[in-house]
């Protein structure tokens, strides 16, 4: 079994955030998910019980416990994974778990102003003939180009939240179909860069005005879940393209690991690739006057 570490000073500082992400995690685990049968007995949770967890972890339930309560700060690389198999954790969940389990080896650095990588912005000159967007820090707009404006009917200026647009304007809310899937997924990726930079105080001020101004964000907020961005599909209603589906992947490099390059691609001789080049058209003709 992985007992706890033995020193007792920064690894046993609380750490509620990681507590609070293996609740959850194992608050929407079923037994039956996890390969198990079920402990005799009355349930009072609507997923795995905690000596359940434990026990596929190899940890004792006190350990676990403790867990839970953000009684331990930091854990082994071996722990976390086998918290990952025990919780059925996705690939992006499991990174976000070795984020919180070292809150303290990441400081400093993110209040620097942002510049785009040169590297990316030569990418997205490259494919003007799709809607591209360059995401910074805090999901702060780097670069878009024209036809990201004509699709989604707004000028996103550098150094423009992509998300306090994304998940507060109302404009957004008419223009994206599932404006709940794509927002939510916006909020889980805010999520996610809360456990690479847990001490970014901008983003979590902004995490905190989202959630105050909308419902939805906290309410997205409680849920624990966490994205990256990539492989989101994104309906768009268009006042004269029509109706526009495009998946949304998003680029990093690994010299700069907090920029993405989010690119709108469409399916070859779908409906919206055949009208993507007449809005290309609209947006070069506003660009002209």
């Amino acid at each position: 079994m992985y007992g706890p570490h033995p020193r007792t000073d920064r690894r046993t500082r609380p750490n509620p955030a990681l507590g609070a992400f293996l609740r959850s995690r194992r608050d929407r685990l079923t037994p039956a998910q996890a390969g198990i049968h079920p402990l005799p007995g009355l349930r009072r949770v609507p997923g795995l019980r905690k000596e359940e967890v434990a026990a596929l972890a190899g940890i004792s339930p006190d350990h676990y416990s403790r867990l839970e309560q953000g009684r331990q700060r930091t854990l082994s690389d071996d722990l976390c994974e086998a918290l990952a198999r025990a919780l059925n954790l996705t690939d992006v969940e499991r990174k976000h778990l070795r984020s919180l389990a070292d809150p303290g080896s990441r400081r400093g650095g993110w209040d620097r102003p942002q510049q785009p990588e040169p590297g990316l912005l030569r990418v997205m000159t490259a494919l003007d003939h799709l809607p591209t967007l360059l995401l910074g820090r805090r999901s702060e707009v780097l670069a878009t180009n024209a036809l990201l404006a004509e699709t989604l009917g707004v000028t996103l200026e550098p150094g423009t939240s992509f998300a306090r647009w994304l998940l507060l304007d109302e404009a957004a809310r008419a223009r994206i179909v599932n404006w709940a899937d794509y927002a939510s997924a916006a909020v889980g990726a805010l999520r996610y860069e809360v456990g690479q930079h847990p001490h970014d105080h901008a983003l979590a001020a902004l995490i905190k005005d989202l959630r105050a101004q909308e419902p939805h964000v906290d309410r997205w907020w409680h849920d624990q879940g966490v994205t990256d961005r990539t492989s989101v599909t994104k309906r768009i209603a268009h006042p004269t393209g029509g109706p526009l589906e495009f998946d949304v992947e998003a680029v990093t490099l690994p010299q700069c690991p907090d920029q993405q390059l989010v690119i709108y691609t469409v399916e070859p001789d779908s409906p919206t690739a055949h009208v993507l080049p007449l809005l290309r058209n609209y947006a070069r003709q506003a660009a002209r006057v």
